[in-house]
């Protein structure tokens, strides 16, 4: 039987081999797939405590999440069969002008983590892009990053469109 606690620990590690052949032993013992999201989602819970009481940093966490990635890609044809949803679904993306994506990525990759659809835009978002996204998408979540000082300004411009999109029971996220 596949043990789901070494899945835990490898995410926890970033040990993208480790956690790739846990999750692939649990999908071939038959595990309940949502058992092994929530053992997906407990890692990346650890990290995110750890990171807030800044015993590890950005670099640790996205190894970690990019161990989360490879395993979920592995385990997201399960989910789909067994007709289990994302509890919500967000839309993400770097304000226009603003080409830095580290953040966001990391973000995204926690959301997914956390059993969030996301909906990745990318970088250099105009804010008329997340009103279409978030609408098309039936989204709650919108996740609004910027690096650069010149390009947070952009952040208000995208607050301003959904709220005059009339959309006001989306939560948008800054960072």
């Amino acid at each position: 039987m596949a043990d789901l606690e070494g899945l835990t620990t490898a995410i926890e590690m970033g040990d993208r081999a480790a956690a790739t052949r846990a999750t692939q032993q649990a999908i071939d013992d038959g595990r309940n797939p949502q058992a092994i999201l929530d053992a997906m989602t407990a890692a990346m819970n650890n990290v995110g405590g750890r990171f807030q009481r800044n015993e590890i940093f950005v670099p640790e966490m996205l190894i970690a999440a990019r161990a989360m990635k490879e395993a979920t890609a592995l385990l997201e044809p399960l989910l789909v069969a067994a007709d289990i949803r994302p509890e919500a679904t967000a839309v993400i993306g770097t304000v226009k002008g603003d080409l830095h994506d580290i953040g966001k990525n990391l973000v995204g990759m926690m959301w997914k983590g956390a059993n969030i659809e996301v909906i990745d835009l990318g970088t250099n978002v105009p804010p008329e892009r997340y009103v279409e996204a978030a609408r098309t998408h039936d989204a709650r979540i919108i996740g609004v990053s910027a690096l650069l000082t010149t390009t947070m300004t952009g952040m208000a411009d995208v607050v301003r469109a959904v709220r005059d999109a009339g959309m006001g029971d989306v939560r948008i996220i800054l960072g």
